[in-house]
């Protein structure tokens, strides 16, 4: 049975899913070590929109995201940032994938 989360668990999820891309993994991005293919906030925020949707997330979302993600988007999309940061999701292939679904890269 799916649990049905209420709008201030679906506000916490937003936020966490706001913080990380926009503070933690920016700031993170500016040590090049981690050889990250994007460091700004809006860049994150779509390599993990898309990724969460399959596809170009305002195909799937309205705009703007983070007034309209549902529960279940957001926990997926802050499962996903947690991968990313913990180095078990690559973020250059999640990228290189969300291009890919908005025709700016070819798939060679």
């Amino acid at each position: 049975m799916t649990k049905i989360a209420t709008a201030e668990q679906t506000e916490a999820m937003i936020a966490r899913y706001r913080h990380l891309t926009g503070i933690v993994m920016p700031e993170l991005a500016l040590d090049r070590s981690r050889k990250w293919p994007v460091v700004n906030d809006h860049c994150f925020q779509r390599i993990v929109l898309d990724a969460v949707c399959e596809g170009v997330w305002y195909d799937h979302i309205q705009r703007p995201a983070y007034k309209n993600l549902t529960y279940a988007q957001a926990s997926k999309a802050v499962t996903l940032c947690e991968a990313i940061l913990d180095g078990s999701a690559d973020l250059t292939a999640l990228n290189r994938q969300s291009l890919l679904w908005r025709g700016k890269l070819r798939d060679v």
